[in-house]
Parts: structure tokens; C-alpha cells; sequence
């Protein structure tokens, strides 16, 4: 319908200006701005920039059938047609606000850019390819866990919602969440999804809306702090044993014993203030995560040995977590869990969620925006004008393809 609506537009366009109605096509020009293809006529001065990409080829709208429509252009470029938005302009408040306007804004700035097109494809394939090397590592430390034992085999999680977020705000990905979590009785809501597919804007909206719209008591899971804590005593127990670890070899602590010892450290419950916590205690150590997230769980120690760690350590941690948020959904409290479907299956749960693009190219394109409203701000001054902040993304783009190519 929205495609026959498209079309209706356009042809009446043709009427009024009296051209064959064959002739009618339009393209998103270098400036963003809408013009007939073949005529010498502007058909509108106004700049109409599209969420997504126009169509690489021209459409005769008027002799196009809806079905040819579908195969040549994005559904999301000519529903717009018939919605006409015109994008915020590249102020200094809009960079500096770094959310989806953001890049969907310096996204169509460069619609027609080969520059930014070379600089989004470089961004997405090293999207994918670092998400295809997490992938393996993870899958490795879920056989390393099967095989000790530690997780079920044969262990069977519930089916997975995909959401396709292609042309959507986050306002819009959460309210199709919320379509689902509201209809269920259960309180843990799993999120997962590749790298640009929006996970973490997706799971703050899905925050706010939980706590101002529904009044619930929402918390944010995730297992980094959990892998830091089963680090930050391997690295203490190499320093209470220097011969034994030779001297501080990290893999000389990770035995199936030492390791259960290890969780065993680790209490999930409610501690100070009646607030939900995550304690260390032992070895000498009697901390509440919450107070040496940002010091101790992030020194060096720690750090430099967490890849090490953390791939033995996976079904210990994934039982961990199942447990501590299983407690707090008993308890009334909202569970938001994201992070990989290999570490997440194992959280009992129906509503678990897929976020996809079905136009594989925006993740690419958003990191690449990311990327550059990023660089400009760190050139610019505050209150920069359009035309200086235009001026600085041009540089950023140039700068970054030239390091993308080398």
C-alpha cells in the first residue's frame, strides 16, 4: 500500500507539471536535494534526505509495477515518500548528543558519497569479522564447559524473537519489544544481536520506558563483572603461590579445582542498603563488586589476564548469572541481559530477542558515522556553525579512508 501511495505521489507530481508521466524519476543529488532526472525543472529546492539510501538506479515510477518496486529499492526509501521529514542540520548540539538522529543524520549527508561508502564497508567487514572471531572464541570456552561438565550438553534454550530494526528509532525497536514483554508473565528479557545492530541504545530505551511508562524496577545484567571477579582471584591466588605459578602464570591457577573454589568466592544477594550485589570473599579479599567495578576489577592485573580466563571460565560464569538473575525476576525486579546467544542461552526465559538488519550495509555505515561525529568533536570548539562542523567531517572522512586504505 504505502508503495502504491509512492506512486500515486509521483504521478500526480507529473500531472501538475504536465510531463510524461514515463519520464518521472527521481534521485537524492550530491547537495540532497530532490530533482527531476529529466527534466531541467527543480521539482523542490527543500532538502528531503532518507533515513537509508535511495535506490542506485533510476525508477519510472509511473510505468513500475509495486512488485518491481519491492526488487529495485528499499521499502523503508519509498515508504518515506510519502512522510517527508527533512533531517535535523549537523549542528553542534546533534554531534554532541551522539545517539540515532546522530548518525542517521551524517548518514545522509554523505548519501551519494563513494568516500563514506569505501569507509562504511571497511567498518562493516571489520564488524563482522571480529564478531565471527568472538563467536569461535566463545563457542570454544561453551565446549570447554560441556566437557567438564559444568553446563548440560544438550541443554535446549527457548526459540529466539528476531526484531528487524531496518529503518526504526530505538522508541520504535523498544515498543515492539514491549509489545511482547508486556504480554508475558516473566521478567527476564534477553537481547541479542551483532555488533551495529543497536543492542545497547535498544536496552537503555527499553530501561527508561520499564521505569517511567510501567513504574518497574529495572536492572542491567552483565557478565563482565562476574569474569573480572573470577580473574581478579586467579591473579591473587598466582601471587599467594609464586612457585606453583611460576612466577605469576595465570594458567597455572585455572584448574577445575582452583576454579570452583574461585566461584565458590563469589556470593549473588542482597547486601548493603538491601541493594542487589555481587560479594568476592576470599583469599584475603571481602569486596562488593559494586564499589571496585571502576578500581580493582579494572587493574592491570586483572585486565591484561581476562581473554585467558575467560575462556574456561564461561559455564562457571553463565551458571553464575543464571542464578543471580532468576533471583532478582522472583523478586518483582525487571532483568535486562545482553550480550551473545553462545552466553545467554543458558537464562531461563520466553522473552528473547534477535535484533537484525535486513540492509547488512547500515552497520557499516552507522559505526562509520559513529566514527566521525566522534573526530569532529574532538576538532571542533564548542558551538561550532553547520558549515565549520560540515567542513571538519570532511577531513575526519578523508583522514579515516586514508587509514582504512593503507
Amino acid at each position: 500500500m504505502r508503495f502504491l501511495q509512492a506512486a500515486t505521489i509521483l504521478q500526480s507530481t507529473a500531472s501538475l507539471l504536465r510531463l510524461p508521466p514515463t519520464t518521472l524519476a527521481f534521485v537524492l543529488s550530491p547537495t540532497k536535494q530532490l530533482f527531476h532526472t529529466t527534466s531541467s525543472i527543480a521539482i523542490s529546492r527543500q532538502k528531503y534526505p532518507f533515513v537509508v539510501s535511495p535506490p542506485q538506479k533510476l525508477v519510472s515510477i509511473a510505468t513500475t509495477t509495486t512488485t518491481q518496486l519491492q526488487e529495485t529499492s528499499p521499502k523503508s526509501y519509498f515508504s518515506s515518500l510519502t512522510n517527508f521529514s527533512p533531517m535535523p542540520d549537523l549542528t553542534y548540539p546533534l554531534l554532541t548528543a551522539q545517539n540515532a538522529t546522530t548518525t542517521n543524520t551524517i548518514i545522509n549527508h554523505y548519501a551519494t558519497s563513494s568516500e563514506f561508502t569505501t569507509l562504511s564497508t571497511f567498518e562493516g567487514s571489520s564488524i563482522l569479522q571480529r564478531d565471527e572471531e568472538d563467536a569461535s572464541k566463545l563457542q570454544k570456552g561453551i565446549d570447554i564447559a560441556k566437557a567438564k561438565g559444568v553446563i548440560d550438553p544438550n541443554f535446549v534454550p527457548e526459540e529466539y524473537i528476531t526484531v528487524d530494526v531496518l529503518g526504526k528509532n530505538p522508541e520504535e525497536v523498544a515498543e515492539d519489544i514491549l509489545l511482547k514483554v508486556r504480554a508475558e508473565d516473566s521478567k527476564v528479557v534477553v537481547l541479542c544481536g551483532l555488533s551495529g545492530t543497536g543492542k545497547g541504545t535498544t536496552v537503555a530505551t527499553l530501561k527508561h520506558k520499564l521505569e517511567s511508562d510501567d513504574g518497574k524496577q529495572v536492572v542491567c545484567w552483565s557478565n563482565g563483572n562476574i569474569f573480572r571477579s573470577v580473574t581478579l582471584l586467579a591473579a591473587t591466588w598466582c601471587e599467594q603461590h609464586p612457585e606453583e605459578s611460576n612466577g605469576g602464570d595465570i594458567t597455572k591457577a585455572l584448574t577445575k579445582e582452583n576454579l570452583a573454589s574461585f566461584v565458590n568466592m563469589l556470593t549473588f544477594g542482597k547486601f548493603k542498603d538491601g541493594k542487589y550485589d555481587t560479594r568476592i570473599c576470599g583469599l584475603g579479599l571481602d569486596y562488593l563488586v559494586s564499589e571496585v567495578q571502576n578500581t580493582e576489577l579494572k587493574a592491570p592485573k586483572v585486565s591484561k589476564n581476562i581473554p585467558t580466563v575467560a575462556e574456561v571460565t564461561q559455564g562457571e560464569v553463565i551458571l553464575f548469572a543464571a542464578e543471580a538473575i532468576r533471583q532478582m525476576g522472583e523478586d518483582g525486579i525487571f532483568v535486562l541481559l545482553e550480550g551473545r546467544e553462545q552466553t545467554v542461552n543458558y537464562v531461563r526465559t520466553p522473552l528473547r530477542f534477535t535484533l537484525t538488519l535486513s540492509d547488512m550495509s547500515l552497520i557499516g555505515k552507522r559505526r562509520a558515522a559513529q566514527r566521525l561525529a566522534a573526530g569532529v568533536l574532538g576538532e571542533v570548539k564548542e558551538g561550532a556553525n553547520v558549515e565549520e562542523i560540515e567542513v571538519a567531517l570532511d577531513g575526519q572522512l578523508a583522514k579515516m579512508v586514508k587509514e582504512a586504505s593503507a
